[in-house]
């Protein structure tokens, strides 16, 4: 079974390294170098790849850096290579599959944060990699694409098993959990959830992976039932 490992790196960022039985290992958004390299000595690990859901500097910053000390090629999405750092030979594009040693990443293009964002599904391990798509109880701002591209990347992963564990790029489920009971005040799941983060996050300890199923029963941007209610959602998020 692939092994996952999470990288607190940044303030509330989460860079991850993943590696396959066979030993093949990549490290996914390297926003910070340093601590991705304390990591890996730490675990006496060497990576073989770089891969970046998009282009914001806090999944990328550490690329060159990395690139340079441990020569590893850089996939991200083909449609962003030319805002991220370091030098990428592997353009990524949606229904793309990337090996990871004899783990199988199946690329979901995600736009709505930015333009081409992706989403990296690993259907054996039963987890997803979505950058700054989909959060803990919430979802990432939309700087570059629109409300409607986001509610359909939504949709593309609310498609995958509930079982699913869901990887995100920031420690945000604390705050966006107060959004989503403004909104859901009578939601059981959702109470309880935020009881388990408050209790996780009491210890520091984080509140990631979560699953598909638990988005879809807390996360309100997962109930949104067209394109409309997903923008009159985020606007509210963006003021709240």
């Amino acid at each position: 079974m692939m092994k996952i490992d999470m990288i607190p790196i940044i303030s509330d960022n989460y860079a991850y390294y993943v590696e396959s039985d066979d030993g093949v290992g990549a490290i996914i958004d390297p926003g910070e170098a340093a601590p991705v390299i304390a990591y890996l000595k730490a675990h006496n690990k060497t990576p073989s790849y770089i891969i970046n859901t998009h282009h914001h500097w806090d999944h990328v910053n550490g690329n060159p850096k990395l690139q340079t000390l441990y020569d590893l090629p850089i996939a991200a999405p083909e449609k962003e290579i030319s805002s991220v750092k370091g030098n990428v030979t592997i353009p990524l594009n949606d229904g793309d599959i990337f090996n990871i040693g004899n783990a199988q990443a199946h690329i979901i293009e995600t736009p709505g944060h930015t333009r081409a964002g992706i989403c990296l599904y690993f259907p054996e391990a039963k987890a997803v990699f979505t950058g700054d798509t989909l959060f803990s109880m919430g979802c990432g701002r939309l700087f570059e694409g629109t409300a409607a591209d986001m509610y359909r990347s939504f949709q593309k992963l609310a498609a995958l098993p509930d079982d699913t564990l869901v990887y995100c790029g920031h420690e945000y489920t604390k705050g966006n959990a107060g959004f989503c009971l403004a909104q859901d005040r009578e939601n059981p799941a959702l109470k309880k959830r935020i009881e388990e983060v408050k209790a996780l996050r009491a210890q520091d300890k984080p509140t990631i992976p979560t699953t598909i199923g638990q988005e879809k029963a807390t996360n309100i941007f997962m109930k949104a039932k067209s394109a409309e209610e997903f923008a009159a959602l985020r606007q509210k998020k963006d003021n709240f």
